[in-house]
């Protein structure tokens, strides 16, 4: 409650348990169209995109779904801005649920863009990845992924080695802490343990 009027929020699998009606009542407008539940925003020089990962429920998550025509459209009206995106289940996961390429057409419109940065949770742990492509190939041209869920309930442990991680914490509650500046970003995950 006391941070919700600074939070915007990405639709997450455990909303879906009530067809999402509580998370749209709460969060109101920033959770974007109850039917939706993907939107964007400008927050300085930054353009932030909310999308939703449950594709099954959406009508899919691929570049022809109306999602991802949306985004399409979204990137073309801010071709200038630096770019972050933000959704539950992230491409790239060494956890207990691994990577999920169902959203690879996000990270594809988003790279061809020139997004910088997208964030996830799902998976109860801490991991960054260096810049890659929506296949996994590193390259300075990609964006870096950071996977934060650890607010606060159980942690999961890490399960498998993926490409490109540079850092991970399956040990430690914690919260990343991102500044945005005009033209480039610094992060530091901070653990409360």
């Amino acid at each position: 409650g006391r941070l919700k009027d600074k939070t915007y929020s990405a639709i997450g699998n455990h909303e879906y348990g009530d067809l999402g009606f509580g998370y749209f009542a709460y969060f109101g407008a920033v959770a974007g169209e109850m039917t939706k539940g993907y939107y964007s925003f400008d927050l300085g020089s930054w353009h932030l995109i909310s999308l939703n990962s449950n594709c099954w429920a959406i009508g899919g998550c691929d570049e022809n779904s109306p999602q991802g025509q949306w985004l399409q459209s979204d990137l073309e009206a801010h071709p200038t801005k630096c770019t972050l995106a933000f959704w539950h289940h992230p491409r790239f996961d060494s956890g207990k649920y691994g990577s999920n390429t169902e959203v690879t057409p996000f990270w594809n419109l988003l790279t061809n863009a020139g997004a910088e940065i997208v964030l996830n949770g799902h998976d109860h742990l801490y991991e960054r990845f260096a810049p890659q492509l929506g296949d996994g190939t590193a390259s300075e041209n990609g964006i870096r992924q950071f996977t934060v869920g650890t607010g606060g309930r159980v942690l999961y442990r890490l399960e498998r080695e993926t490409p490109n991680q540079e850092f991970a914490d399956d040990r430690n509650f914690g919260v990343l802490f991102l500044t945005l500046g005009e033209s480039s970003y610094a992060w530091e995950f901070k653990t409360i343990s």
